[in-house]
Protein backbone atom coordinates (compact mmCIF):
# COMPACT_ATOMS: atom_id res chain seq x y z
CA UNK A 1 0.00 0.00 0.00
CA UNK A 2 2.59 2.11 0.41
CA UNK A 3 6.16 3.14 -0.21
CA UNK A 4 9.71 4.34 1.63
CA UNK A 5 12.46 6.59 0.39
CA UNK A 6 14.58 3.81 2.12
CA UNK A 7 13.42 0.88 -0.22
CA UNK A 8 12.34 2.59 -2.93
CA UNK A 9 15.76 1.38 -4.86
CA UNK A 10 14.88 -2.54 -3.87
CA UNK A 11 11.51 -3.19 -4.19
CA UNK A 12 9.35 -3.25 -6.93
CA UNK A 13 6.33 -1.76 -5.71
CA UNK A 14 3.67 -1.04 -2.76
CA UNK A 15 0.55 0.66 -2.19
CA UNK A 16 -2.92 0.10 -1.99
CA UNK A 17 -6.14 -0.09 -3.76
CA UNK A 18 -8.16 2.34 -6.09
CA UNK A 19 -11.34 1.82 -8.27
CA UNK A 20 -12.64 0.72 -11.97
CA UNK A 21 -15.33 0.10 -13.94
CA UNK A 22 -17.46 -2.02 -15.45
CA UNK A 23 -16.73 -1.27 -18.64
CA UNK A 24 -13.43 0.39 -19.84
CA UNK A 25 -14.08 2.85 -22.65
CA UNK A 26 -10.82 3.39 -25.11
CA UNK A 27 -10.54 5.14 -28.29
CA UNK A 28 -11.69 3.99 -31.71
CA UNK A 29 -8.29 3.47 -33.05
CA UNK A 30 -5.46 1.32 -31.70
CA UNK A 31 -2.11 4.09 -30.81
CA UNK A 32 1.30 3.60 -32.36
CA UNK A 33 4.01 2.75 -30.44
CA UNK A 34 7.10 4.68 -31.39
CA UNK A 35 10.65 4.61 -30.01
CA UNK A 36 11.66 6.41 -26.95
CA UNK A 37 14.42 7.39 -25.72
CA UNK A 38 14.11 9.01 -22.53
CA UNK A 39 12.63 6.94 -20.56
CA UNK A 40 15.30 5.27 -18.70
CA UNK A 41 14.97 1.85 -20.00
CA UNK A 42 17.69 -0.44 -18.80
CA UNK A 43 19.84 -2.28 -20.75
CA UNK A 44 18.35 -5.11 -22.16
CA UNK A 45 14.60 -3.10 -22.86
CA UNK A 46 13.81 -1.10 -25.49
CA UNK A 47 11.69 1.88 -24.72
CA UNK A 48 8.40 2.79 -26.35
CA UNK A 49 5.96 5.54 -26.27
CA UNK A 50 1.91 5.31 -26.72
CA UNK A 51 -0.48 8.42 -26.55
CA UNK A 52 -4.01 7.99 -24.57
CA UNK A 53 -6.60 10.66 -24.15
CA UNK A 54 -6.17 12.45 -20.64
CA UNK A 55 -9.94 12.91 -20.00
CA UNK A 56 -12.48 9.60 -20.65
CA UNK A 57 -15.82 10.89 -18.85
CA UNK A 58 -16.96 14.08 -17.12
CA UNK A 59 -17.51 17.55 -18.52
CA UNK A 60 -13.95 17.48 -20.13
CA UNK A 61 -13.74 14.09 -22.04
CA UNK A 62 -13.51 14.75 -25.61
CA UNK A 63 -11.41 17.81 -24.68
CA UNK A 64 -8.55 16.23 -27.25
CA UNK A 65 -6.24 16.67 -24.28
CA UNK A 66 -3.54 13.60 -24.41
CA UNK A 67 -0.31 12.10 -22.16
CA UNK A 68 2.23 10.52 -23.44
CA UNK A 69 2.88 7.08 -21.67
CA UNK A 70 6.01 5.29 -21.60
CA UNK A 71 6.72 1.66 -21.10
CA UNK A 72 9.82 -0.66 -21.04
CA UNK A 73 9.83 -3.50 -23.19
CA UNK A 74 12.02 -6.43 -23.07
CA UNK A 75 14.67 -7.16 -25.90
CA UNK A 76 14.16 -11.00 -26.37
CA UNK A 77 15.55 -13.45 -28.68
CA UNK A 78 12.05 -14.82 -28.86
CA UNK A 79 8.60 -14.43 -26.76
CA UNK A 80 7.09 -18.30 -27.41
CA UNK A 81 5.19 -17.58 -23.97
CA UNK A 82 3.97 -14.28 -24.97
CA UNK A 83 4.27 -10.69 -22.49
CA UNK A 84 4.17 -10.68 -19.03
CA UNK A 85 3.26 -7.13 -17.78
CA UNK A 86 3.93 -6.39 -14.33
CA UNK A 87 2.62 -3.08 -12.86
CA UNK A 88 4.35 -1.25 -9.99
CA UNK A 89 2.19 -0.14 -6.85
CA UNK A 90 1.64 2.74 -4.84
CA UNK A 91 -0.76 4.31 -6.45
CA UNK A 92 1.83 6.79 -7.78
CA UNK A 93 5.25 4.47 -8.04
CA UNK A 94 6.91 4.56 -11.55
CA UNK A 95 7.60 1.11 -12.79
CA UNK A 96 10.22 1.53 -15.57
CA UNK A 97 12.96 2.39 -12.92
CA UNK A 98 12.44 -1.41 -11.25
CA UNK A 99 12.65 -2.96 -14.78
CA UNK A 100 16.55 -4.40 -14.34
CA UNK A 101 15.43 -5.57 -10.72
CA UNK A 102 12.67 -7.41 -11.38
CA UNK A 103 14.21 -8.79 -14.89
CA UNK A 104 17.14 -10.02 -12.68
CA UNK A 105 15.00 -11.32 -10.03
CA UNK A 106 13.05 -13.64 -12.07
CA UNK A 107 14.83 -14.51 -14.87
CA UNK A 108 14.45 -18.05 -13.66
CA UNK A 109 10.75 -18.20 -13.34
CA UNK A 110 9.37 -15.80 -16.33
CA UNK A 111 11.11 -17.99 -19.21
CA UNK A 112 9.62 -17.89 -22.54
CA UNK A 113 7.65 -14.75 -21.66
CA UNK A 114 8.72 -10.94 -22.90
CA UNK A 115 8.56 -8.76 -19.45
CA UNK A 116 6.75 -5.44 -20.22
CA UNK A 117 7.10 -2.68 -18.03
CA UNK A 118 4.81 1.11 -17.46
CA UNK A 119 5.44 4.03 -16.49
CA UNK A 120 1.26 4.47 -15.34
CA UNK A 121 -0.54 7.45 -15.65
CA UNK A 122 0.38 10.48 -13.09
CA UNK A 123 3.73 8.32 -12.62
CA UNK A 124 7.03 8.96 -13.52
CA UNK A 125 7.71 11.74 -16.44
CA UNK A 126 4.39 12.26 -15.85
CA UNK A 127 3.93 12.71 -12.07
CA UNK A 128 1.29 14.49 -10.47
CA UNK A 129 3.21 16.84 -8.16
CA UNK A 130 2.08 18.51 -5.19
CA UNK A 131 4.90 20.27 -2.94
CA UNK A 132 3.38 20.22 0.34
CA UNK A 133 1.67 16.79 0.63
CA UNK A 134 5.06 15.05 -0.90
CA UNK A 135 6.47 16.90 1.67
CA UNK A 136 4.26 16.30 4.57
CA UNK A 137 2.63 12.82 3.55
CA UNK A 138 5.92 10.86 1.63
CA UNK A 139 5.60 7.76 0.32
CA UNK A 140 3.25 6.81 3.07
CA UNK A 141 -0.68 6.05 3.30
CA UNK A 142 -0.91 6.49 7.22
CA UNK A 143 1.43 9.24 7.77
CA UNK A 144 -1.09 12.06 8.95
CA UNK A 145 -0.55 15.57 6.15
CA UNK A 146 -2.17 18.85 6.97
CA UNK A 147 -5.70 19.40 5.28
CA UNK A 148 -4.49 22.89 3.20
CA UNK A 149 -1.80 20.39 1.95
CA UNK A 150 -4.55 17.87 0.72
CA UNK A 151 -6.70 20.64 -0.46
CA UNK A 152 -4.08 22.40 -2.36
CA UNK A 153 -2.97 19.40 -4.02
CA UNK A 154 -6.23 18.76 -5.15
CA UNK A 155 -7.60 22.60 -6.34
CA UNK A 156 -3.71 22.58 -8.54
CA UNK A 157 -4.95 19.70 -10.24
CA UNK A 158 -8.22 21.10 -10.59
CA UNK A 159 -10.60 19.39 -13.44
CA UNK A 160 -8.18 16.45 -14.49
CA UNK A 161 -8.74 15.12 -10.73
CA UNK A 162 -11.15 12.77 -12.26
CA UNK A 163 -8.44 11.49 -14.94
CA UNK A 164 -6.80 9.73 -12.70
CA UNK A 165 -8.86 6.57 -11.12
CA UNK A 166 -8.20 3.12 -11.14
CA UNK A 167 -10.30 2.87 -14.32
CA UNK A 168 -8.30 5.19 -16.25
CA UNK A 169 -5.23 3.14 -15.89
CA UNK A 170 -7.11 0.10 -16.97
CA UNK A 171 -8.21 1.66 -20.18
CA UNK A 172 -4.65 2.47 -21.12
CA UNK A 173 -3.11 -0.68 -20.14
CA UNK A 174 -5.93 -2.36 -22.84
CA UNK A 175 -4.74 0.16 -25.90
CA UNK A 176 -1.02 -0.92 -24.84
CA UNK A 177 -1.65 -4.28 -25.18
CA UNK A 178 -3.78 -3.61 -29.02
CA UNK A 179 -0.13 -1.62 -29.58
CA UNK A 180 1.69 -4.43 -29.19
CA UNK A 181 -0.35 -6.90 -31.10
CA UNK A 182 -1.27 -9.02 -28.44
CA UNK A 183 -4.86 -11.03 -28.40
CA UNK A 184 -3.81 -11.90 -24.72
CA UNK A 185 -1.03 -11.61 -21.77
CA UNK A 186 -0.12 -12.56 -18.45
CA UNK A 187 -0.66 -9.52 -15.81
CA UNK A 188 0.89 -9.34 -12.70
CA UNK A 189 1.68 -7.22 -9.79
CA UNK A 190 3.01 -6.16 -6.90
CA UNK A 191 0.41 -4.03 -4.53
CA UNK A 192 -1.78 -1.54 -5.95
CA UNK A 193 -0.61 -3.16 -9.30
CA UNK A 194 -2.38 -6.32 -7.81
CA UNK A 195 -5.50 -3.89 -7.84
CA UNK A 196 -4.85 -2.50 -11.54
CA UNK A 197 -4.26 -6.61 -12.42
CA UNK A 198 -7.55 -7.43 -11.07
CA UNK A 199 -9.58 -4.37 -12.41
CA UNK A 200 -7.98 -5.30 -15.69
CA UNK A 201 -9.30 -9.19 -15.61
CA UNK A 202 -12.73 -8.04 -15.01
CA UNK A 203 -13.20 -5.37 -17.45
CA UNK A 204 -11.46 -7.06 -20.10
CA UNK A 205 -11.84 -10.92 -18.99
CA UNK A 206 -10.88 -12.37 -22.53
CA UNK A 207 -7.21 -10.61 -22.85
CA UNK A 208 -6.13 -11.95 -19.49
CA UNK A 209 -4.89 -15.16 -19.28
CA UNK A 210 -3.53 -15.54 -15.97
CA UNK A 211 -2.91 -12.87 -13.28
CA UNK A 212 0.45 -12.94 -10.77
CA UNK A 213 -1.08 -11.15 -7.69
CA UNK A 214 1.91 -10.35 -4.83
CA UNK A 215 0.56 -8.19 -2.19
CA UNK A 216 -3.05 -8.57 -2.99
CA UNK A 217 -5.32 -5.42 -2.57
CA UNK A 218 -8.84 -6.77 -3.04
CA UNK A 219 -10.90 -6.18 -6.14
CA UNK A 220 -13.25 -3.42 -3.84
CA UNK A 221 -10.58 -1.69 -2.89
CA UNK A 222 -8.54 -1.32 0.32
CA UNK A 223 -11.37 0.89 2.43
CA UNK A 224 -10.68 4.04 3.63
CA UNK A 225 -10.68 2.91 7.64
CA UNK A 226 -7.92 0.34 6.78
CA UNK A 227 -9.63 -1.90 9.64
CA UNK A 228 -7.96 -5.11 8.46
CA UNK A 229 -4.45 -3.37 8.67
CA UNK A 230 -5.05 -2.59 12.18
CA UNK A 231 -6.35 -5.96 13.40
CA UNK A 232 -3.32 -7.90 11.54
CA UNK A 233 -1.03 -6.21 13.92
CA UNK A 234 -2.63 -8.18 16.61
CA UNK A 235 -1.83 -11.34 14.18
CA UNK A 236 1.43 -10.19 13.35
CA UNK A 237 2.69 -9.06 16.82
CA UNK A 238 1.27 -11.98 18.69
CA UNK A 239 3.89 -14.25 16.44
CA UNK A 240 7.03 -12.13 16.64
CA UNK A 241 6.96 -11.22 20.14
CA UNK A 242 3.86 -12.93 21.90
CA UNK A 243 0.89 -11.73 23.68
CA UNK A 244 2.48 -9.61 26.11
CA UNK A 245 3.70 -7.44 23.06
CA UNK A 246 0.14 -7.40 22.10
CA UNK A 247 -0.91 -6.18 25.23
CA UNK A 248 1.65 -3.45 25.27
CA UNK A 249 0.48 -1.70 22.78
CA UNK A 250 -3.28 -1.95 23.87
CA UNK A 251 -1.71 -0.45 27.07
CA UNK A 252 0.17 2.37 25.36
CA UNK A 253 -2.47 3.77 23.01
CA UNK A 254 -5.04 3.32 26.20
CA UNK A 255 -2.72 6.25 27.84
CA UNK A 256 -1.97 8.08 24.53
CA UNK A 257 -4.60 7.25 21.86
CA UNK A 258 -3.64 9.98 19.26
CA UNK A 259 -0.37 8.04 19.06
CA UNK A 260 -2.13 5.36 16.97
CA UNK A 261 -1.77 6.37 13.60
CA UNK A 262 2.52 7.34 14.15
CA UNK A 263 2.51 3.24 15.99
CA UNK A 264 0.95 2.18 13.02
CA UNK A 265 2.31 3.57 9.95
CA UNK A 266 5.70 2.50 11.89
CA UNK A 267 4.50 -1.02 12.05
CA UNK A 268 3.74 -1.15 8.55
CA UNK A 269 7.00 0.47 7.12
CA UNK A 270 8.66 -2.43 8.88
CA UNK A 271 6.72 -5.20 7.31
CA UNK A 272 7.86 -4.03 4.26
CA UNK A 273 10.46 -6.25 2.60
CA UNK A 274 12.49 -8.18 4.68
CA UNK A 275 10.55 -7.64 7.81
CA UNK A 276 12.05 -5.70 11.09
CA UNK A 277 10.33 -6.36 13.52
CA UNK A 278 11.94 -8.46 16.17
CA UNK A 279 12.40 -5.65 18.17
CA UNK A 280 9.24 -4.51 18.53
CA UNK A 281 8.51 -6.30 21.88
CA UNK A 282 11.26 -4.70 23.66
CA UNK A 283 10.16 -1.22 22.29
CA UNK A 284 6.68 -1.40 23.43
CA UNK A 285 8.07 -3.28 26.59
CA UNK A 286 9.70 -0.33 27.46
CA UNK A 287 7.83 2.11 26.75
CA UNK A 288 4.72 0.74 29.30
CA UNK A 289 7.57 0.09 31.94
CA UNK A 290 10.42 2.68 32.12
CA UNK A 291 11.44 4.44 29.14
CA UNK A 292 9.62 5.92 25.61
CA UNK A 293 13.07 6.90 24.15
CA UNK A 294 13.41 3.57 22.16
CA UNK A 295 9.71 4.29 20.83
CA UNK A 296 10.52 7.70 19.63
CA UNK A 297 13.33 6.09 18.03
CA UNK A 298 11.24 3.49 16.29
CA UNK A 299 8.76 6.06 15.49
CA UNK A 300 11.33 8.36 13.13
CA UNK A 301 10.84 7.37 9.13
CA UNK A 302 12.30 8.82 6.37
CA UNK A 303 9.45 9.46 4.10
CA UNK A 304 11.06 11.44 1.37
CA UNK A 305 11.17 10.44 -2.38
CA UNK A 306 11.14 12.76 -5.41
CA UNK A 307 7.94 12.68 -7.32
CA UNK A 308 9.36 11.14 -10.45
CA UNK A 309 9.49 7.72 -8.28
CA UNK A 310 6.51 8.49 -6.34
CA UNK A 311 3.44 10.84 -6.57
CA UNK A 312 1.81 11.87 -3.50
CA UNK A 313 -0.43 13.63 -5.60
CA UNK A 314 -1.53 10.32 -7.73
CA UNK A 315 -1.26 8.35 -4.32
CA UNK A 316 -3.95 10.90 -2.88
CA UNK A 317 -6.26 11.40 -6.73
CA UNK A 318 -6.75 7.61 -6.57
CA UNK A 319 -7.44 6.34 -3.67
CA UNK A 320 -9.91 9.27 -2.76
CA UNK A 321 -11.29 8.63 -6.16
CA UNK A 322 -11.61 4.74 -5.89
CA UNK A 323 -11.38 3.42 -2.44
CA UNK A 324 -14.64 2.51 -0.57
CA UNK A 325 -15.78 5.26 2.11
CA UNK A 326 -18.17 5.24 4.34
CA UNK A 327 -20.21 7.92 3.28
CA UNK A 328 -22.31 7.59 -0.16
CA UNK A 329 -20.83 8.64 -3.88
CA UNK A 330 -17.35 8.43 -2.58
CA UNK A 331 -15.13 11.35 -3.84
CA UNK A 332 -18.45 13.48 -4.94
CA UNK A 333 -19.80 13.48 -1.61
CA UNK A 334 -20.09 17.01 0.21
CA UNK A 335 -17.83 17.91 3.29
CA UNK A 336 -20.98 17.59 5.15
CA UNK A 337 -21.96 14.17 4.00
CA UNK A 338 -18.57 13.12 4.77
CA UNK A 339 -18.33 14.70 7.97
CA UNK A 340 -21.44 13.59 8.83
CA UNK A 341 -20.96 9.83 7.86
CA UNK A 342 -17.54 9.46 9.51
CA UNK A 343 -19.08 10.85 12.68
CA UNK A 344 -21.50 8.10 12.56
CA UNK A 345 -18.92 5.54 11.67
CA UNK A 346 -17.00 5.96 14.23
CA UNK A 347 -19.66 6.11 16.57
CA UNK A 348 -20.74 2.61 15.71
CA UNK A 349 -17.54 0.52 15.49
CA UNK A 350 -17.16 -0.85 18.32
CA UNK A 351 -13.18 -1.65 19.54
CA UNK A 352 -12.97 -5.22 18.10
CA UNK A 353 -13.14 -3.45 14.59
CA UNK A 354 -9.83 -1.90 14.85
CA UNK A 355 -8.06 -3.80 17.77
CA UNK A 356 -5.28 -3.69 19.21
CA UNK A 357 -5.77 -0.15 17.77
CA UNK A 358 -8.21 2.13 19.85
CA UNK A 359 -11.07 3.25 17.09
CA UNK A 360 -9.67 6.67 17.05
CA UNK A 361 -6.54 5.58 14.70
CA UNK A 362 -9.38 4.48 11.88
CA UNK A 363 -10.46 8.14 11.48
CA UNK A 364 -7.13 9.91 12.42
CA UNK A 365 -4.87 7.77 10.15
CA UNK A 366 -3.80 9.38 7.12
CA UNK A 367 -5.70 7.82 4.14
CA UNK A 368 -8.61 9.06 5.91
CA UNK A 369 -7.83 12.22 6.80
CA UNK A 370 -6.50 12.67 3.05
CA UNK A 371 -10.03 11.65 1.30
CA UNK A 372 -11.85 12.97 3.78
CA UNK A 373 -10.62 16.80 2.93
CA UNK A 374 -10.07 15.94 -0.71
CA UNK A 375 -12.16 18.13 -2.87
CA UNK A 376 -15.07 17.28 -4.15
CA UNK A 377 -14.75 14.91 -7.45
CA UNK A 378 -17.04 12.99 -9.44
CA UNK A 379 -16.14 9.23 -8.57
CA UNK A 380 -16.10 6.59 -11.14
CA UNK A 381 -17.84 3.83 -11.81
CA UNK A 382 -17.16 0.63 -10.05
CA UNK A 383 -17.67 -3.03 -10.89
CA UNK A 384 -19.76 -5.70 -8.90
CA UNK A 385 -17.18 -5.64 -5.65
CA UNK A 386 -18.06 -9.80 -5.45
CA UNK A 387 -17.45 -10.27 -8.90
CA UNK A 388 -15.72 -13.49 -10.10
CA UNK A 389 -12.65 -13.44 -11.80
CA UNK A 390 -12.22 -16.45 -14.47
CA UNK A 391 -8.68 -16.25 -14.86
CA UNK A 392 -6.00 -18.76 -13.04
CA UNK A 393 -4.35 -16.63 -10.79
CA UNK A 394 -1.16 -17.10 -8.17
CA UNK A 395 -1.73 -15.17 -5.13
CA UNK A 396 1.44 -14.66 -3.01
CA UNK A 397 1.42 -13.11 0.53
CA UNK A 398 3.98 -13.07 3.26
CA UNK A 399 2.14 -13.65 6.39
CA UNK A 400 4.08 -11.05 7.80
CA UNK A 401 3.14 -8.15 5.97
CA UNK A 402 1.28 -5.54 7.49
CA UNK A 403 0.17 -3.20 4.37
CA UNK A 404 -1.70 -5.63 2.11
CA UNK A 405 -2.00 -7.93 4.96
CA UNK A 406 -2.60 -11.69 4.30
CA UNK A 407 -6.80 -11.41 5.14
CA UNK A 408 -6.96 -9.49 1.80
CA UNK A 409 -5.58 -12.20 0.22
CA UNK A 410 -7.67 -14.68 1.41
CA UNK A 411 -10.41 -12.62 0.67
CA UNK A 412 -9.84 -11.95 -2.70
CA UNK A 413 -8.89 -15.26 -3.25
CA UNK A 414 -12.22 -16.18 -2.31
CA UNK A 415 -13.57 -14.65 -5.42
CA UNK A 416 -11.46 -16.55 -7.88
CA UNK A 417 -12.49 -19.78 -8.95
CA UNK A 418 -9.24 -20.82 -10.12
CA UNK A 419 -6.95 -19.17 -7.34
CA UNK A 420 -4.19 -20.43 -6.05
CA UNK A 421 -3.08 -18.72 -2.59
CA UNK A 422 0.59 -19.17 -1.61
CA UNK A 423 1.26 -17.79 1.71
CA UNK A 424 5.25 -17.43 2.62
CA UNK A 425 6.21 -17.56 6.24
CA UNK A 426 8.20 -14.84 7.80
CA UNK A 427 8.02 -12.81 4.55
CA UNK A 428 6.67 -9.16 4.57
CA UNK A 429 5.54 -6.84 1.89
CA UNK A 430 6.77 -7.32 -1.77
CA UNK A 431 7.51 -10.96 -1.69
CA UNK A 432 8.77 -11.52 -5.28
CA UNK A 433 11.05 -8.73 -5.00
CA UNK A 434 12.46 -9.02 -1.33
CA UNK A 435 11.72 -12.61 -0.06
CA UNK A 436 15.06 -13.77 1.27
CA UNK A 437 14.04 -17.89 -0.08
CA UNK A 438 12.85 -19.03 -2.99
CA UNK A 439 9.18 -19.82 -2.35
CA UNK A 440 7.44 -17.41 -4.27
CA UNK A 441 9.80 -17.31 -7.15
CA UNK A 442 9.23 -20.89 -7.22
CA UNK A 443 5.76 -20.99 -7.15
CA UNK A 444 5.74 -18.61 -9.84
CA UNK A 445 7.97 -20.62 -12.00
CA UNK A 446 5.60 -23.50 -11.82
CA UNK A 447 2.30 -21.54 -12.19
CA UNK A 448 3.71 -20.11 -15.69
CA UNK A 449 5.08 -22.94 -16.92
Amino acid sequence: MRRRAVLLVALLVAGCGGGGATKTTTTATTPALRAASDCGAPSGFRCVAFTVPLHRRGPQRGDGKTLTLRAAVQDVPAAPKGDLLFLAGGPGQAGIPFAARLASRLRNSIAGYRLVIVDQRGTGANALRCEALQREAGTSDIAVPSERAVRECGETLGAARDAYATADTVADLELLRRALGRRSWVVGGISYGTFVAERLALAHPATVSKLVLDSVVPQAGAELLLRDPQRAVGRVLHDVCGARCVSDLRALLRRDGPLGPRVLDALVARSIGVPRLDGVGAVLRAAVTTDRRPLEAFLRIDDAAPPALFSSGLHAATLCADSPAPWSDGSGATTAVRNSAADAQQARMGPRATDPFPVSTAVDQGLFVTCRAWPRTAAPPSPDPLARIAAPALLLAGDRDLSTPLEWARGQAALMPHAHLVTVAGAGHSVLSRERGRTGRDALRDFLA
